[in-house]
């Protein structure tokens, strides 16, 4: 061993580590003292010695331990003998290599996430195929393969399904009453939902097999959305109650025998006639497009099915490519490229807006760019503004969109003809008369209000108390007006709450009288028995608690002669104003869904007290209203898309915006979709429009 002084280096607080190994450098590693000025200057300092001492070119073992004092300065004892060491030193690594190390961790990590639940997805796909055979052995009763005749027209009587054997949950709900839902709209999965299982035997009748998303049914026609994403097959909803399904069409009712006439198609093609018994009919059939009078509608496209979304997004492509052909003359092309929307309600305006995306955005990826020049989308409304139903702020917002995006709005309009290149139109000038107008067309979307079908016009040509032309008119238990108290109840488009509050309270009002042994007539009310008859009102009519909120103001004001008390002529006079204030509810999804609901829980209701009822021998009388309330609609608000933007009006408070607004009206309907799976195919179908654009193919 070398003997030889030692020598103290006196580190500073905080050395940097290349200045430590500088000055570290200049002597031999096993004669080397440490001495630190103060504790303090130690803590922070001894990670910076370690580091260094680490890195240091010279370093062996000697360094045996570190002992350190508050304030003396501290020796490292050190070995009498030098020891070599034959690891390798470690070396920091630079800060690419950190970020390239850290970024194959984090693939690498990913990776493997990635392949778990690629493999796991293909073991569950793997454990949905069978290998072995499925069928059974299942008891068919008798009178479901050979049925009874009866009837008014002597035919078959489906009093048993086929399936009502299926499975002991289907046996145990055979002998239930007997629920016949018409349509798969929104108002009927809206009460299947709600629907307890297994209270009902549930049957459904719709000539289609599958649930309509309605309000993004626009999308649809230009590609920015696939039809399949739209739709929900009904079978898988009936399966939540136990229920049957079957594609037919009602046709005619019995009402006296409670029998449903439906018709269907059989394998040979021929139309085959059968009854359907019921307990309780739900219609929700849904409505048709008004025509208006006008002529020549065949020559425009509808917007209310699967189909006629199919048809519009052909004809559309058709259009488009006519107007590239070589033969295709100037005017023509423009008139193939004229685009007309008659009405300008929510489904219109959306249509405008979804056509224009669709030639502004992609029609110049694939096509010639003349044809985005000479493409023209008219609007034509018949009221002063479009999107009349909603705050005069956002139409007006609409308006000025569509005029940004060269969308022509023309306002108080009506049309009188159409032709099969032409629209031939009203439309009111300065001075308020009205000059007719044409405009060629090369498509046209017939989009004005709704009408009865077919089955609605038979069922009201039955009740004389039918008087509506557009709809089927119930009270506010939703129960058919004329049919028996209880049976048949309507919802949806296919409808309409009859409010009628003065008759009803007159008839109460009379009935008051004779208790008090005086002349309706001559019957007078005080404020306190007013006050009555106002509770009576909104229990019977929920719609018009909003015109009875100031009992004490409509009282002053209807007393006329200032006595304290109003009289009969008094009092009809306050309750024809309030029923003339009540307006028809919406024909939109969401009083249907609303309505729906509201059935669902009141048949659940009905179900839980049929017991009690059957033992007390109580089949008679107005049980809807003693089990449950009436209908009250709640308007959640309205909602339109307008072109890269989007219009909200949500009871009186109303706002509008561009793209966060459109991701807005996306989310709600986004929520409101009736599966999981709708919602990943519209979240795939959205995310493909923004990769790849809209397909632009016509099959």
């Amino acid at each position: 061993m070398r003997n030889g002084p030692l020598r103290v280096l006196k580190a500073p607080a905080n050395p940097s580590l290349q200045s430590t190994l500088r000055r570290w450098s200049r002597y031999p590693p096993d004669r080397i003292l440490v001495q630190l000025h103060t504790a303090s200057s130690l803590h922070n300092s001894r990670p910076s010695i370690n580091a260094a001492w680490r890195h240091c070119p010279q370093h062996t073992s000697n360094i045996v331990q570190h002992q350190f004092s508050s304030s003396k300065p501290t020796e490292l004892s050190t070995s009498t003998e030098p020891s070599r060491s034959t690891e390798s030193l470690p070396h920091r690594r630079g800060p690419v290599l950190r970020f390239l190390f850290r970024s194959l961790v984090y693939t690498g990590g990913f990776v493997l996430v990635a392949g778990g639940l690629v493999l796991g997805f293909f073991i569950y796909d793997a454990s949905t195929y069978r290998e072995d055979l499925s069928y059974t052995d299942i008891p068919v009763a008798r009178e479901a393969l050979f049925p009874r005749t009866g009837g008014p027209k002597n035919l078959p009587i489906a009093e048993t399904l086929v399936s009502d054997d299926d499975s002991p949950e289907n046996s145990r709900t055979k002998h239930k009453p007997k629920l016949v839902v018409l349509g798969s709209g929104w108002g009927s999965v809206a009460l299947l939902k709600q629907l307890h299982p297994e209270d009902y035997h549930v049957t459904v009748v719709s000539p289609v097999n599958y649930f309509l998303f309605t309000p993004m049914l626009p999308s649809a026609t230009v590609g920015t959305l696939e039809l399949r994403s739209l739709v929900e097959p009904i079978r898988r909803i009936v399966q939540r109650v136990k229920g049957h399904f079957l594609r037919a069409e009602a046709v005619d009712v019995v009402l006296s025998e409670r029998l449903l006439e439906v018709a269907q198609v059989d394998a040979a093609g021929e139309e085959k006639h059968f009854y359907l018994p019921y307990d309780k009919l739900v219609i929700g059939v849904g409505s048709t497009t008004n025509a208006h009078g006008v002529k020549g509608l065949e020559n425009c496209h509808f917007l209310k099915t699967i189909d006629d979304a199919s048809k519009i997004r052909n004809k559309i492509l058709q259009n488009l490519e006519h107007a590239c052909l070589p033969t295709t003359t100037d005017d023509e092309r423009k008139r193939l490229l004229s685009f007309v929307v008659s009405g300008g309600g929510p489904t219109g305006v959306e249509f405008a807006a979804e056509l224009f995306d669709l030639l502004n955005e992609d029609l110049g990826r694939s096509f010639p760019k003349i044809l985005r020049n000479e493409v023209s989308v008219h609007v034509i409304q018949s009221r002063g503004h479009i999107l009349n139903t909603y705050d005069e702020a956002l139409s007006r917002y609409a308006e000025e969109r569509f005029a940004k995006d060269q969308v022509e709005v023309l306002t108080n309009s009506r049309v009188k003809e159409v032709r099969p290149d032409k629209i031939l139109f009203s439309q009111k000038d300065e001075n308020g008369e009205f000059v007719t107008k044409e405009l060629p067309m090369g498509f046209c979307l017939w989009s004005t209000g709704v009408a009865q079908t077919d089955f609605c016009k038979t069922i009201a040509s039955k009740l004389s108390n039918q008087t509506n032309r557009h709809a089927l008119e119930t009270d506010t238990h939703l129960r058919l007006n004329g049919a028996p108290l209880g049976s048949v109840y309507a919802i949806g488009d296919c409808s309409t709450v009859q409010n009628n509050v003065a008759d009803h309270l007159v008839h109460f009002l009379r009935t008051l009288a004779v208790e008090k042994g005086k002349d309706p007539e001559k019957l007078t009310i005080t404020f306190a028995e007013w006050r009555k008859v106002a509770q009576r009102v909104r229990k019977r009519f929920p719609q018009a608690s909003d015109h009875l909120r100031r009992l004490d103001k409509l009282f002053e004001q209807y007393d006329k002669d200032k006595s304290g008390t109003l009289d009969f002529g008094e009092m009809h006079e306050l309750l024809i104003q309030i029923d003339s204030k009540l307006t028809s509810l919406p024909a939109t999804a969401q009083r249907a869904h609303q309505q729906g609901q509201y059935l669902g829980r009141k048949f659940s209701k009905l179900a839980q007290a049929a017991p009690g009822m059957a033992a007390n021998e109580v089949d008679y009388g107005d049980l809807d209203d003693a089990v449950y309330k009436a209908f009250s609609y709640h308007h959640l608000g309205s909602l339109a898309y307008i072109g890269n933007s989007a219009v909200f009006d949500f009871n009186g408070l109303s706002f509008s915006g561009g793209l966060l607004a459109v991701y807005l009206w996306r989310s709600v309907y986004f929520a409101q979709s009736v599966s999981f799976r709708t919602r990943v195919l519209l979240a795939m179908d959205w995310s493909k429009r923004a990769m790849f654009g809209r397909d632009l193919m016509s099959y």
